[in-house]
């Protein structure tokens, strides 16, 4: 395996449109969407190789030096705190591979906000959730989503090309007795993989308090192999839960990515984020932080906003604020999947950030 850069369309000041003293307001793009929202990628690296996610082997990982250290990530955080950020969600790669993944925790949970504590979230595969759960409770954070995308064993090895369910299956024991709540589990819904465990894995949530989550597979794989065809749609996960559960539409979704339904009225519910067949773009609230300190406005997005020279190179906390200010005012109305122009990110998800 090697460590290098990447560099995908960056750009490392912003455009004339933004005022050049930066500042003033909320983060509001150019569609008046208001962005609360940072996902802030601690790491590439994971311990898992989902299939549809990165290759086994041959994978480029970011140098190490080039990954930002907790003090960097922290004075982003205080000037989006500051610029209307609320929810700072941890991501990767795997971000409990962090080493100081609790401190991280500990000093995001500090950072003040405008309208008052800001909240701490985590995307995890799990794995080591049951040895650190009780340290980032204790440090302050708030909720989790935990992935799984089958509850078979072997299927599970052959899906990440890692023989680790029950290192999973403890991380979800020991998020469900956290009390953290609300605990969401993901699982990426794949034809010929796991479409005939949907049921089985609503019902593991609602027996472990959590509510299932179903994505629709994204072209965000390392390896460019996205097929549309192997995609399970919206309507055909709804439609094989239909025949366990009588479906309610949950209404008030605002800017969350997940469409909900009551499970046989509730209090059990089930979520589909549809990105592809039904994206919702216009109630985005969102914008990326990557490990290496790329500012990206939007998941597919194919420019990123250099903060490095800003934040090593001497810049000022109003320089981060520009470049903040820069990145949302170029978001696009959506991300055009369906469009014949539409161009996959040079990056994978595992480098993104979920």
């Amino acid at each position: 395996m090697t460590a290098v850069p990447v560099a995908i369309g960056r750009r490392p000041s912003p455009p004339a449109a933004v005022p050049a003293g930066g500042g003033g307001g909320a983060l509001v793009d150019t569609f008046a969407r208001v962005h609360r929202d940072l996902r802030i990628s601690l790491t590439d690296r994971c311990s898992l190789r989902c299939t549809y996610c990165m290759p086994e082997q041959g994978n480029e990982w970011l140098a190490r030096e080039s990954i930002l250290s907790l003090d960097e990530i922290e004075r982003v955080a205080q000037v989006a705190a500051r610029a209307g950020i609320t929810t700072f969600r941890l991501t990767g790669g795997e971000p409990l591979l962090r080493r100081d993944i609790v401190d991280v925790v500990r000093r995001l949970a500090a950072v003040p906000s405008a309208s008052g504590p800001v909240e701490i979230a985590m995307t995890t595969n799990g794995i080591r959730l049951g040895e650190v759960l009780p340290d980032l409770v204790a440090a302050g954070l708030g909720r989790l989503n935990i992935s799984i995308d089958t509850l078979i064993s072997e299927r599970f090895a052959a899906l990440t090309r890692r023989d680790r369910l029950a290192d999973v299956l403890e991380g979800i024991a020991a998020a469900a007795a956290s009390g953290l709540r609300p605990l969401k589990l993901n699982a990426v819904a794949m034809r010929g993989v796991n479409d005939d465990e949907l049921v089985d894995l609503v019902a593991f949530a609602t027996e472990h308090g959590a509510q299932m989550r179903f994505i629709e597979q994204m072209p965000l794989d390392a390896g460019h192999t996205w097929d549309r065809a192997q995609m399970v749609t919206r309507e055909e996960i709804l439609r094989s839960l239909s025949a366990r559960w009588d479906l309610t539409p949950v209404p008030g979704r605002g800017g969350a990515p997940a469409e909900r339904w009551l499970l046989d009225g509730g209090p059990h519910s089930v979520g589909v984020i549809a990105s592809v067949t039904a994206p919702f773009c216009g109630d985005c609230d969102r914008l990326r932080l990557t490990a290496d300190g790329q500012l990206r406005n939007c998941l597919f997005s194919t420019t990123e906003y250099d903060l490095v020279p800003i934040l090593r190179g001497g810049g000022t906390d109003q320089d981060v604020d520009r470049m903040l200010r820069s990145c949302v005012h170029g978001k696009l109305a959506g991300h055009a999947i369906d469009d014949p122009s539409f161009l996959q990110p040079a990056r994978g998800m595992n480098a993104i950030g979920g």
